[in-house]
């Protein structure tokens, strides 16, 4: 699906008389390319201006002199709002259409599945009853997808994984837009999840399509029931989150994290290999690897434990 800059600017109101070019997709600053629409509206990303490969950007003019020759500025006050504007004309088209999925070997699927179009599977995956598998969805090898899951459009899914019975994955991230007057405009979620190998995702858990790029859960990652991943996470490898868990968009976890069960992360942090969390941690910040933490806001553990003794001692009227 593309559109032309004309088509996009009209589309949003934007007045704009310069070059036309054929725009594909959106894309960040840094992840764009010649034929992406791209968007500038945090000065946390102003380092990405000068080297963007984006055909188009949104941004304020103050900024415009700030692109490479041959980027198309879209001059607005508003450019992250006119970005969730242009995301409805590439969000993926909902239709109720079905038809056979393609399949690499022989499979057993019951025969209440419902399939979108363009599905591929795996040789000796196993789909039991009442499960859903939307448009573009491929999933590898031996695989067992349990009662009522939910695979939306695009969905990758790696080989030799599990999904437990209501799990959905795919779903849209939660991004808004917010206007002047206080109304929410949604920003159409245009990545989608990938899953690598030997996944286990958990009863009732949720795992968010990205809002451009994808959300990525590593291969041999294990999810407990009833966690919450937000759009555009990124779990490593050997992971392990127990139940309840909720990640914030844009998380980062390195390889063979561990986070004890109703722990929450803020968004837009990273947290370093073999990272270990006690039950109930609320991550704040970044932290390293290699160490174990617990608490909110989570601490080294061990400082964590004094400060509870402390609380305690103050509690009962002791110095």
């Amino acid at each position: 699906m593309s559109h032309t800059i004309m088509t996009i600017c009209r589309y949003l109101d934007l007045p704009y008389e310069g070059e036309d070019r054929e725009i594909s997709g959106i894309a960040t600053l840094a992840e764009a390319g010649p034929e992406d629409l791209s968007f500038f509206h945090n000065e946390k990303y102003r380092k990405d201006l000068p080297s963007t490969r984006a055909a188009a950007v949104l941004t304020e003019e103050k900024y415009a002199s700030e692109l490479p020759e041959g980027v198309i500025p879209l001059i607005t006050d508003e450019p992250y709002l006119l970005l969730a504007r242009a995301t409805e004309l590439f969000a993926h088209r909902i239709s109720t259409e079905s038809e056979p999925p393609r399949l690499l070997g022989e499979c057993e699927i019951d025969s209440s599945v419902r399939f979108g179009r363009n599905v591929t599977i795996g040789e000796g995956t196993v789909i039991l009853a009442g499960t859903y598998i939307g448009d573009d969805v491929t999933i590898g090898e031996n695989c067992l997808i349990h009662p009522n899951v939910t695979i939306y459009h695009g969905s990758r899914i790696g080989e030799r994984c599990i999904l437990h019975s209501g799990c959905v994955i795919g779903s849209d991230g939660y991004g808004f837009a917010h206007t002047r007057d206080g109304r929410h405009v949604k920003i159409h979620q245009l990545g989608g999840v990938v899953l690598g190998d030997e996944v286990e995702i958990g009863a009732n858990t949720t795992v968010d399509r990205g809002a451009l790029g994808d959300t990525i859960i590593g291969s041999g990652t294990k999810i407990d029931n009833q966690v919450q991943i937000g759009h555009n996470c990124m779990i490593g490898e050997h992971c392990l989150i127990v139940a309840q868990c909720g990640l914030a968009g844009s998380t980062k976890l390195g390889r063979n994290v561990v986070l004890g069960g109703q722990s929450a992360t803020a968004g837009h942090l990273e947290i370093g290999d073999f990272a270990q969390f006690a039950a109930r941690s609320g991550v704040t910040k970044s932290m390293e690897g290699g160490k174990v933490y617990g608490g909110a806001p989570a601490m080294e553990i061990k400082l964590w434990r004094r400060q509870q003794a402390a609380l305690m001692r103050l509690a009962k009227g002791k110095k």
